[in-house]
């Protein structure tokens, strides 16, 4: 949901919520997920963090803007892969 918000330069707002929704989530379910998953998890809710720290520098610069879109698909896809659904 990142990647797809993101190409509308008028959702930054949306754009900014969904990722303090994903630490919420991670934070939620983190605890129920093999040890190995456990990790990777922090390490993605720790680099939505520091997105989040500095995201109006990330939203205004279109190159930084596509970086972090381009990461949160990854994250995206790996999280899948973790749950099974992929």
């Amino acid at each position: 949901r990142v990647k797809s918000f993101s190409e509308n330069p008028e959702h930054r707002d949306v754009v900014e919520s969904l990722l303090e929704e994903s630490k919420f989530f991670i934070e939620w379910t983190a605890s129920n997920v093999e040890p190995d998953f456990q990790k990777e998890l922090i390490e993605l809710q720790l680099q939505l963090a520091q997105w989040q720290r500095i995201w109006s520098d990330i939203w205004e610069d279109s190159a930084q803007r596509e970086n972090v879109t381009r990461q949160a698909q990854i994250w995206s896809k790996r999280v899948l892969q973790m749950s099974g659904l992929l």
